[in-house]
């Protein structure tokens, strides 16, 4: 009895693993899901070709939007469903973010190009991310002085103090400079800072007095700037529309090679002050109601490649922080010092840190009056 059954449902199973042999040839097949990596990123911000092949050589389905602000990028963190896998926050946005638990650690396990970071940047980046948990740091810079030397030249003469901030902060500059146009970042936490350190102040005060001040010294020349905005300079400085802007270092390499390329006589040039201006960094979190945390891993483990960062920081003109890296720069970058701070203009530069609340609304009140010229 025991063979017999055994034979038989050796029969039943054969007939079985046919009929499901003939089932697999004849049906269609079913279709993978379709990966898909949604990114938030600053408007300009990146090699274009980089989303592109990773796009290509992965599969994925690669949505790229912009922002020009960290605030309104914090605004739709802060709903709890941003609708993005990675965002680009800048570091003292980047540690009230992590506080405020908008964001899920990352998995290092899964960037193994982790290694290629600087050790020394990730330590200083510390001071926005304990334990470099949340955020992989992707470029970093000043704020700086950006213009137009012909027409500034034109206004001010050959004299022009274009590496230092009394050629913004000084009324007798910047109001002969208002003809050709001045622009300004739409961000108070990175424009008043320099401002209080203009007066000798501390950059990270929390004292309501010296926001007094910075705001005092803000309105005196607020008549003679055309704009707040942290994209619409670059092009318009490209293109010869305004003379003189306070914005990103990068930002400035970027759309100098811009006007190159587009010919029309227009040159951009920019200047670290040498009373010192901030130090900040820019890097990729990945939000918690992230819906494509794999692809988020592998975008980012990609991004560490050397030999993928390093064109990046050719096109946009910011160092990044991946020491390997660096190492492929071009040395209009690598060695620039207006790009790349020296060890010895490093100590004239500041690292901003995030405020108490109440300073924090303080500031944006101040900012908000200061926009307005009231």
């Amino acid at each position: 009895m025991t063979t017999i059954k055994h034979l038989l449902t050796s029969a039943l199973c054969g007939a079985t693993l046919l009929a499901t042999a003939a089932q697999a040839q004849t049906a269609p097949p079913v279709p993978d899901k379709q990966r898909e990596l949604r990114v938030y990123n600053w408007a300009d911000y990146i090699l274009p070709s980089v989303p592109k092949d990773f796009a290509d050589n992965t599969g994925i389905k690669l949505t790229w939007d912009v922002f020009d602000t960290n605030e309104g990028l914090e605004a739709k963190l802060l709903t709890g469903n941003s609708g993005y896998d990675l965002v680009v926050p800048s570091n003292t946005f980047l540690d009230t973010q992590i506080k405020a638990g908008v964001f899920q650690k990352l998995d290092k396990s899964k960037l193994p190009n982790w290694q290629h970071l600087d050790p020394g940047l990730l330590e200083l980046m510390t001071a926005n991310d304990p334990g470099n948990q949340y955020a992989m740091p992707y470029m970093y810079g000043t704020v700086l002085i950006g213009f137009n030397p012909d027409k500034v030249k034109a206004v001010l003469g050959s004299d022009a103090p274009v590496n230092s901030w009394d050629l913004i902060f000084k009324e007798e500059n910047i109001s002969k400079l208002k003809q050709c146009g001045v622009a300004m970042l739409d961000s108070p936490g990175d424009i008043l800072p320099i401002a209080l350190h203009y007066l000798g102040l501390d950059p990270n005060s929390t004292d309501p007095d010296d926001y007094k001040k910075a705001t005092d010294l803000m309105l005196k020349i607020r008549p003679n700037i055309a704009y707040f905005h942290s994209a619409k300079y670059m092009t318009d400085i490209a293109n010869g529309d305004i003379c003189v802007a306070i914005g990103y270092s990068g930002s400035f390499y970027q759309f100098a090679n811009r006007a190159k390329e587009a010919g029309n006589g227009v040159v951009v040039d920019w200047r670290l002050p040498k009373e010192g201006a901030p130090l900040w960094f820019d890097s990729f979190a990945i939000p918690k109601s992230a819906q494509n945390v794999a692809e988020a891993h592998e975008f980012l483990n990609n991004l560490l490649d050397p030999k993928v960062v390093a064109p990046i920081s050719d096109f946009l003109g910011y160092p990044n922080p991946n020491k390997d890296g660096m190492l492929l720069v071009g040395p209009e970058i690598r060695d620039n010092p207006g790009l790349t701070p020296t060890a010895e203009t490093q100590k004239t530069l500041y690292v901003l840190q995030p405020l108490p609340q109440k300073i924090e609304r303080l500031r944006t009140r101040a900012w908000n009056t200061i926009k307005s010229g009231t």
